[in-house]
């Protein structure tokens, strides 16, 4: 417009155009007068938008924009903008329907947007004034807090796409929507809906997509769904359905997308669904089918997914070879023969882990240039690894764990320069491990443990800088640690155990956190200082060497994050430190260790021990007075620490530099006093618990009332608070949020080197303890399904929060508090605002979580994600339901379970699945909802709310 406003003035200033010039000044003159007439509208829809806007707390303002049809999600119909045709209110946190018969005045609408709101009701006014605008084609509810039943649409004959999805609705559906004549799209996803699939969906039959997916749905899918022939899209996954599928689904010649996912389904896949030419993804995984693999299925596919079932036979050998083919998911299924040789180039993941595949990895069709991932692993395949899998050049996860693979690492692996898992543990392979491995750079996870391989370590393995995981254990590996390998500043697991290295142990990446297992090599000497940089790490193995010497003070002082110390079979001797409480250390098969015991308790016979006490009493109190010494020496303030000061002087409390009362219940603002906590966390005695990130503390108040008081340690880089300015003003926030199931902080206070935060007491412990640690297995079924519940009620509102989710940095059953069996509370959910994850000083990585716990995407993505705290919230459900803890032998309790998913009995707790039929059937239904937190796929998760109401429904 401007470029030609421009050429018609040149023209005019010199009388190139008569005409062009009389033009040109005419639409000078108008110009201004065109916005007024495009935008006018009636006097009617103006008073009504006036009104909207009035009812609604939103940005329209008729005073600062005097047209409507420029107000945010308002559009009018171009190019007169002479009425309203379309609302869209999305993310604009209303809570109140009033609005919504008023918005029924303007006849001219056709498409009303009200998703991801808080609304509760939809208005009977609604229904029969909107239901009387025969153009309003669109209807958008979804993400609102919709409760009661679905209610009747009468009229809305021009309605052709009704969202209800992501609300609470509940009941049974019967004719409520035969009327809408048009209805061309339904969506009611993520309700509670119950009883049968509905058929009476518009009675022209013209519907396209059917979406009821993630409800309570139970008996068969109807035969009748087959009658809308128009159908292009039908998701019927995550309900209760059961029996087969319709043959006569093959006569929907327009279907693209058929979801059948999570049910109890059974039967055989119909072949029929090969004859449907529009068809391009079919999912029916975590079902009960069995028979084989239809022949033909993949015809016009481009996604396969039919993993967790009970398939058996041979892959049909045109499977895998359609050229528009993309992904194929067959594993966890009961598949036999070997695999097709013909491969589609247009692979871009092959899933066929956890079957009964015999032979050899199929070649002839490499390299496939857009294959990503490659998952055989736990079959029987054997044969040695292609070489000509160096070449495809795309691969970032390559998985062939637990076959019978033999022959030499190719080097040709060292080619795959995207490459970041590469899997093949427990095989037969032999040779040494190629330098050419530590070529990739992407790598973020290397497993090649439980093979047969020898030579050394590759001193360039620390070229390896992404690397996360590590594990070799398990081979023949020989001579010395690199000593390079201190430099590998990602790695948090270093698995070295069961080889014959020997010499020096070097400098270890303060990095780790997860374990550092050195057990079953040939390691002698003291244990080497220098480990006591460890700080974050949380198991230690270094049993079944040759250790000799005391065990050193700095694993009971120093390393606060351990939970697991294992020493056993060593040449260790010495008295054994005193080690907290929630470290379990094993220190068998040491000849010359000894638990400290009290002077009068050491018997005359043994005046050897009784010699080597009474040195380590000498040295305490030598040590002692030295410290005497410093203390009355120095003029330095004073930090309280952890440990005990073992002073003859009363050392001096931090001063309180600053303190607030968060919450407004007068019975805590009452009861908590600041010195009195004080008090209690200068005393080790109080510890209760300590966390990743934090350490609680008992605190008594003059009241009688017993408060945790968690400490979080300044002097750690990775509290992003610098100044501290913003501390107080995310503790506000957290202090306001109300949720029974979430510990909020009650008060703070802080000195100069530490914070200190209030929380409601639990007596009971926490979860890891109810289950794991308690003689008289205390937790009933009932008790273990409340505490799900209950946890899942945390998570949904922690992610639901308006102002972003709120994501826990470490989800475990250790972090889950109780304050009665059935009553949970999930601690450390401020942490996310107060951490910063990329200054971690070793106590924090950039991956957050702790063993077991931690979803398989983290080794990519690098960071916390809500579909990350559902993989945590899963493996907790798991172990609810199958009273493992989450590693145990080395094996994590969600691998375990999903290698042994079709042995369900084996899977559940036997002492309480037993105790009646109801509480069997409760618990199969929790472990499906456990089975999809626990996916591999974090787009395959349920959201919290979802999780949470099949978790209700499974009552």
């Amino acid at each position: 417009m401007f470029t030609w406003l421009s050429s018609q003035l040149r023209m005019a200033r010199y009388g190139h155009n008569h005409h062009t010039s009389l033009f040109f000044y005419f639409f000078l003159f108008c110009y201004p007068l065109i916005p007024m007439a495009l935008s006018e509208l009636s006097s009617t829809e103006r008073a009504t938008m006036i009104n909207i806007s009035k009812s609604l707390n939103v940005s329209w303002n008729i005073n600062s924009e005097p047209n409507p049809c420029l107000w945010k999600g308002v559009k009018c119909n171009p190019p007169t903008n002479s009425s309203v045709t379309q609302i869209s209110l999305s993310k604009f946190s209303l809570s109140s329907s009033d609005f919504l018969p008023i918005v029924c005045q303007l006849e001219s609408l056709q498409i009303l947007d009200v998703s991801v709101n808080h609304l509760t009701t939809i208005p009977s006014e609604f229904l029969t004034a909107c239901g009387k605008i025969d153009g309003l084609k669109r209807l958008n509810f979804s993400f609102n807090n919709l409760v009661f039943s679905l209610p009747d649409f009468v009229g809305f004959a021009g309605l052709e796409s009704l969202d209800l999805s992501h609300n609470h609705l509940r009941g049974g559906i019967g004719s409520e929507l035969d009327g809408l004549v048009g209805l061309r799209s339904l969506n009611l996803s993520f309700n509670n809906f119950t009883g049968t699939i509905p058929t009476l969906l518009g009675e022209s039959m013209l519907l396209e997509e059917l979406q009821l997916s993630v409800n309570a749905f139970q008996g068969k899918i109807p035969v009748e769904i087959a009658g809308y022939r128009n159908l292009t899209l039908i998701d019927l996954s995550t309900n209760h359905l059961s029996g087969s599928v319709p043959a006569s689904f093959g006569e929907l010649s327009k279907l693209e997308v058929l979801i059948l996912s999570s049910n109890s389904l059974t039967g055989v896949i119909p072949e029929s669904l090969s004859n449907i030419t529009s068809l391009t993804r079919f999912a029916a995984n975590l079902n009960n089918f069995t028979g084989a693999v239809p022949g033909g299925i993949t015809k016009h596919l481009k996604n396969l997914d039919l993993s967790y079932n009970n398939l058996r036979g041979s892959i049909p050998s045109d499977l895998l070879s359609p050229s528009d083919l993309t992904t194929v998911d067959l594993s966890n299924n009961l598949l036999q023969g070997s695999i097709p040789t013909n491969l589609s180039q247009g692979l871009v993941r092959l899933r066929l882990g956890s079957n009964s595949l015999v032979g050899m990895i199929p070649s002839a069709t490499l390299p496939l240039q857009n294959l990503v991932y490659l998952e055989m692993e736990n079959n029987k395949l054997n044969g040695s690894i292609p070489p000509e899998l160096g070449s495809c050049s795309k691969l970032a996860l390559l998985n062939l764990a637990e076959n019978r693979l033999s022959g030499a690492l190719p080097v040709e692996l060292g080619n795959l320069t995207s490459l970041q898992v590469l899997k093949l543990q427990s095989n037969n392979l032999a040779g040494g491990i190629p330098t050419a491995i530590t070529k990739l750079t992407k790598l973020s996870v290397l497993n090649i443990s439980m093979n047969a391989l020898t030579g050394s370590i590759p001193t360039t393995i620390s070229n390896l800088q992404n690397l996360i995981n590590m594990n070799l254990q398990g081979n023949y590996l020989n001579g010395s640690i690199p000593n390079t390998i201190g430099s590998m500043s990602s790695l948090l697991e270093l698995q070295l155990g069961h080889n014959s290295l020997s010499g020096n142990i070097p400098m270890m990446p303060i990095s780790l956190q997860i374990v550092l297992n050195l057990s079953s090599n040939h390691f002698e000497g003291e244990i080497p200082n220098h480990l006591s940089r460890l700080g974050g790490l949380e198991i230690l193995d270094l049993s079944n060497n040759k250790f000799s010497g005391q065990i050193p003070s700095f694993l009971s002082d120093q390393m606060g994050a351990l939970t697991q110390l294992i020493l056993s079979n060593n040449q260790l001797s010495g008295v054994i430190p005193n080690f907290n409480s929630w470290v379990v250390v094993n220190t068998t098969g040491n000849m010359g260790l000894f638990n400290a015991t009290p002077p009068s308790s050491v018997k005359k016979g043994n005046s050897k021990a009784l010699i080597i006490a009474l040195a380590a009493v000498a040295g305490a109190v030598a040590t002692g007075a030295i410290t005497i010494l410093a203390v009355s020496l120095s003029r330095h303030s004073y930090r309280v620490n952890d440990e005990q000061v073992e002073s003859g002087e009363d050392v001096p409390l931090p001063e309180v530099l600053q303190g607030s009362l968060l919450t407004a219940n007068a019975i805590h603002r009452s009861s908590i006093d600041f010195s009195t906590a004080m008090e209690a966390v200068s005393d080790p005695a109080n510890i209760e618990l300590k966390t990743r990130f934090s350490t609680y503390y008992k605190a008594t108040m003059p009241s009688g009332s017993s408060y945790f008081v968690k400490k979080l340690n300044w002097s750690d880089k990775i509290f992003q608070l610098g100044s501290h300015d913003r501390f107080e003003n995310d503790l506000q926030i957290f202090g306001k949020l109300s949720n029974s199931n979430v510990m909020t902080p009650l008060a703070y206070f802080t000195t100069v080197d530490s914070a200190y935060l209030f929380y409601e007491f639990a007596p009971k412990g926490t979860l890891f303890d109810a289950l794991h640690c308690s003689s008289d297995n205390a937790m009933d079924w009932a008790s273990r399904y409340s505490s799900a519940v209950g946890v899942a009620q945390g998570l949904a509102f922690l992610h639901g929060c308006t102002s972003g989710p709120i994501l826990l940095l470490d989800l475990s059953s250790r972090s889950i508090l109780l304050k009665s069996l059935k009553e949970p509370l999930i601690g450390d959910a401020e942490l996310c605002k107060v951490i910063d994850p990329s200054k971690s000083t070793g106590s924090l990585s950039t991956v957050a979580g702790s063993v077991g716990y931690i979803p398989p995407e983290y080794a990519y993505t690098m960071r916390v994600t809500v579909a990350g705290n559902i993989y945590s919230f899963g493996v907790i459900l798991l172990e609810l339901l199958t009273g493992r803890p989450a590693v145990s032998e080395g094996i994590e309790l969600a691998n375990w379970v999903l290698t042994n998913s079709g042995q369900q009995d084996k899977i559940l707790d036997l002492t309480i699945s037993r105790t009646s039929s109801a509480v069997r059937s409760q618990m199969l239904a929790v472990l499906k909802v456990a089975l999809g937190c626990v996916s591999v796929s974090p787009e395959a998760r349920p959201r919290m709310k979802t999780v949470l109401r099949m978790l209700l429904n499974a009552r």
